[in-house]
């Protein structure tokens, strides 16, 4: 009888020990990684659809207009005579543009 009570408090134990470890992993994973692989995700998407004429918002916060783009560079146009190359992964979002009354 005395056996099998420490064999009992011994895995209680274990769940004491252990348990909170658990706990503030399946936390973290709730409360940072998931958001973030999701932030990512959304990100390459963006990314992956970006096409000649889109306005784009570099991370810089340059403003601009995709002239040419290839699997890692795109050229933007700022004005009508400035053409900028940037890294594809420079850009930062692509920008609203509000429609036109007409």
């Amino acid at each position: 009888m005395f056996l099998a009570e420490e064999g009992t408090t011994g895995a209680v134990g274990y769940l004491y020990t252990y348990g909170p470890l658990v706990l503030m992993f399946v936390v973290l994973y709730f409360l940072l990684i998931r958001p973030q692989q999701k932030r990512q995700k959304t990100r390459s998407q963006m990314l992956g659809g970006l096409k000649k004429g889109d306005k784009v918002v570099t991370i810089g916060g340059l403003h601009g207009t995709i002239l040419e783009i290839t699997d890692d560079i795109c050229v933007l146009r700022v004005n009508d005579v400035t053409k900028l190359t940037f890294d594809r992964s420079a850009v930062n979002a692509v920008a609203q543009t509000p429609a036109t009354k007409e």
